[in-house]
């Protein structure tokens, strides 16, 4: 068995990709497994890492693209951002693999369009489910994600996604506030999205966010803030408080980057 190994990301997949149809193993004997999900290795098999290629990954996404159609090509790169733990690698189709057999199955295929309808195959299944998962987490995030406006009229928001979300975030607010100045950071993978007035946006690693600028806050923003807060108090009708349910509606993991969640959070402390 021929297993190459390639990094958790769009391009490092894509090129594993591109590598497997390359190698000319036959996909019977050929894996792919990324690297966040390697934690043994099997005997008799040949392990052979992948480099990130560009160029190759560009091919792949052309190919997918032109034969699999843009729906289908949109749900793998989600099941690709999607968060996998290594207990669900042992009990399943690891993501690298999982989107590997189903890309071959697709392009095989007389209509690869409707490849993510044979959920009864292990891989489409497993796709299909790390795409949901993706998408689930982008669109709760999409409703509970919140801006603040810093001193310098930037707008800035910090979430903490299980999922890799945040290009879809940044396409959305992209084309939803084409004429603001945003950062959209992803604390846990040290990630933000800046977008520029009237431009797109780019991806740029950021080892440590300088708080203290991004806790000074606009004069517009303190009082938006202000009048946030007691219009959400003063709506709750306190003999139905519930909250269970408002756990259920809102995951508690969000509640941090929430600005009337934090607020009244912090306030109860004191």
């Amino acid at each position: 068995m021929h297993i190459l190994i390639c990094e958790n990301s769009i391009d490092g997949i894509f090129s594993g990709i591109y590598r497997a149809y390359a190698s000319r193993y036959g996909h019977r004997n050929t894996r792919l497994i990324t690297e966040d999900a390697l934690d043994t290795y099997e005997l008799f098999c040949e392990y052979e890492p992948v480099p990130i290629n560009r160029e190759h990954s560009q091919k792949v996404a052309d190919t997918l693209t032109a034969r699999l159609g843009t729906e289908v090509f949109q749900e793998l790169c989600q099941a690709v951002h999607a968060y996998e733990s290594p207990r669900q690698c042992r009990r399943e189709p690891n993501k690298a693999e999982a989107v590997y057999k189903t890309v071959v199955l697709g392009l095989s295929s007389q209509d690869g369009t409707k490849i993510l309808e044979y959920l009864g195959n292990p891989y489409v299944n497993r796709v299909f489910q790390l795409s949901l998962s993706t998408f689930n987490e982008a669109h709760h995030l999409l409703g509970f994600l919140r801006f603040s406006e810093l001193e310098n009229g930037i707008l800035f928001a910090r979430v903490h996604p299980k999922n890799d979300v945040l290009p879809l975030l940044a396409d959305h607010f992209t084309d939803r506030f084409p004429c603001e100045n945003f950062i959209i950071y992803d604390e846990p993978r040290k990630l933000a999205a800046i977008h520029k007035s009237g431009a797109g946006y780019m991806l740029a690693e950021v080892p440590k966010a300088d708080e203290a600028f991004l806790s000074r806050f606009s004069p517009n923003e303190q009082e938006f803030r202000r009048l946030w807060i007691t219009f959400f108090k003063s709506i709750a009708i306190e003999a139905r408080i519930n909250p269970k349910l408002q756990k259920q509606n809102m995951p508690l993991r969000f509640w941090p980057d929430v600005v009337e969640m934090s607020t009244i959070q912090e306030q109860r402390k004191r």
